[in-house]
């Protein structure tokens, strides 16, 4: 959640590299974007390939020095802070147009759910000029009817509630019986975004805390039974911290 505001950006080439590594498969090709300063590293897509040339996960790294000198908010400031990535330019096109993501300082609504230091990761389906086109009347307008997507449209289990409509964003769709709703402590979760009962993006959101850890996480993505647009979309993602490399990755996987 959160609203796109400005982006840092560093001179880092998009680059291709054949890998055998944990980070791909046996034979597989990353294509990466341009890299974007966050903290005291930095962060970039990446789209993995397949020896046919298809596309088998696309995803976001982060350097393990992202978690250092991140921004806090001045007194009375915003303490949101948003960054734009890019895809990579010579990679496959997949349904991805480009991936926002937005360092939470001090976390969202609701309380006692999203309300810890965490990370957004807005993987946008629609251009940029599309997101920045995206305006409510106010938070609460994600319950009205004339924003509330086709049942075919939302995953089950999932309820657009008032209260998660964002201006240059979306509505906010979430998963009641994910474990933060159920009094556990929030490490990762999957949200969808609507805009005018169309969806605009897909969200892993990662705490802080969780990343820090290092731990390894994979989960199922309940998906919907149709989406607004054609493309191979995720039926799970992927938390994890590659040692040898140092970096943390985000990733959307088993894309159908």
């Amino acid at each position: 959640m959160g609203h796109l505001r400005t982006c840092l950006s560093a001179a880092s080439m998009s680059t291709v590299v054949a890998v055998g590594t944990a980070w791909g498969q046996a034979d597989s090709v990353i294509h990466t974007g341009q890299a974007v300063a966050i903290g005291h590293g930095e962060a970039y897509t990446f789209v993995r390939t397949g020896q046919g040339g298809e596309v088998s996960a696309i995803g976001v790294v982060l350097t393990a020095d992202v978690l250092e000198g991140l921004p806090a908010a001045a007194p009375g400031g915003d303490p949101m802070f948003s960054y734009h990535l890019s895809m990579p330019e010579g990679g496959p096109r997949t349904v991805i147009d480009h991936v926002g993501v937005d360092w939470e300082s001090v976390g969202h609504p609701p309380s006692q759910v999203y309300d810890v230091p965490h990370f957004d990761f807005h993987f946008y389906v629609v251009s940029r000029d599309a997101v920045g086109q995206v305006v409510f009347a106010g938070p609460e307008d994600s319950g009205s009817p004339d924003q509330q997507p086709p049942a075919r449209l939302m995953p089950a289990g999932y309820v657009m509630p008032p209260g998660t409509a964002v201006p240059k964003m979306g509505a906010h769709a979430v998963n009641p019986s994910a474990p933060e709703f159920q009094q556990q402590p929030f490490d990762a979760t999957f949200i969808y975004g609507y805009y005018n009962k169309e969806l605009t993006f897909v969200e892993p959101m990662v705490s802080l805390a969780f990343l820090r850890s290092r731990s390894q996480f994979a989960a199922p993505v309940s998906r919907p039974e149709a989406y607004s647009r054609a493309g191979a979309y995720p039926s799970s993602y992927r938390v994890s911290y590659d040692d040898a490399r140092r970096v943390y990755e985000i990733t959307l996987e088993g894309l159908e």
